[in-house]
């Protein structure tokens, strides 16, 4: 059931303006960051390490949460024009069967963001002029922003769900991005989805993740994921969404 409701959503996207969005923030954010360092080389002086600290602080502060939230409503989109609730929900489909759809093809999509922004990161900083070794820690910084991505997604797509608004959960989103950086600021950062991925891609600090606090980081992430999905999708069962 869980590979029709995935077949679904990519019938849905295939064709939409959706991909465009997923390109072009990156490459915003690169285009700022890189410009920033060029600019100021004569402080930025640890090579792919400075590079990051500027094109990761503007993609994984600002336009990556930005874009997480714009894909999740767009996700629910259609469900939301004229009467498609009802027929959704009327359909030999389960409520889970419907988030979870949503929620596996936007972690495709975030992986496919983060890719392209390595890529992007990677030619911007040849272009700078960098010809040292790439960051032992991008590995890391990379997978935990998509781990992170996934868990800021499970609650836009639960927000989307309940809010027919497309505007509304987006900006919800964006003042979520400083809440985010407030409880990161505060040492908190473990308590609040937008904050893991401040920490998960080493955006304000590249000195890594010690063993303890990585545990911890899956740990609450998988925390987040499974509250914010169990809650969306009781909702859809017990709760009149369609009416």
């Amino acid at each position: 059931m869980l590979k029709r409701c995935v077949s679904a959503e990519w019938m849905k996207l295939r064709h939409s303006r959706i991909w465009g969005i997923l390109m072009i923030l990156p490459v915003i954010s690169v285009l700022i960051g890189c410009a920033n360092y060029y600019m100021n080389q004569g402080v930025l002086t640890k090579g792919w390490y400075s590079l990051w600290s500027q094109v990761g602080l503007f993609y994984g502060e600002f336009f990556f949460p930005i874009l997480i939230a714009i894909c999740c409503a767009y996700m629910w989109r259609l469900e939301h024009l004229n009467k498609n609730w009802n027929m959704i929900m009327t359909s030999p489909v389960p409520a889970a069967g419907i988030f979870l759809g949503k929620l596996t093809v936007l972690g495709v999509l975030l992986l496919f963001v983060q890719v392209f922004f390595f890529i992007l990161y990677f030619i911007g900083g040849k272009l700078s002029g960098l010809t040292s070794g790439l960051p032992g820690e991008l590995p890391g910084w990379l997978l935990r922003g998509w781990i992170a991505a996934i868990t800021v997604g499970s609650m836009q797509l639960a927000l989307s769900m309940l809010i027919r608004s497309f505007a509304v959960p987006v900006g919800i989103g964006l003042c979520s991005v400083f809440v985010g950086l407030g409880m990161y600021v505060a040492h908190l950062g473990l308590f609040f989805p937008h904050s893991l991925l401040t920490m998960g891609m080493g955006v304000l600090s590249q000195t890594g993740l010690l063993p303890g606090e990585n545990l911890l980081f899956y740990l609450m992430s998988i925390f987040y994921i499974v509250i914010n999905s169990t809650c969306a999708i009781y909702r859809m069962c017990k709760s009149g969404i369609a009416a």
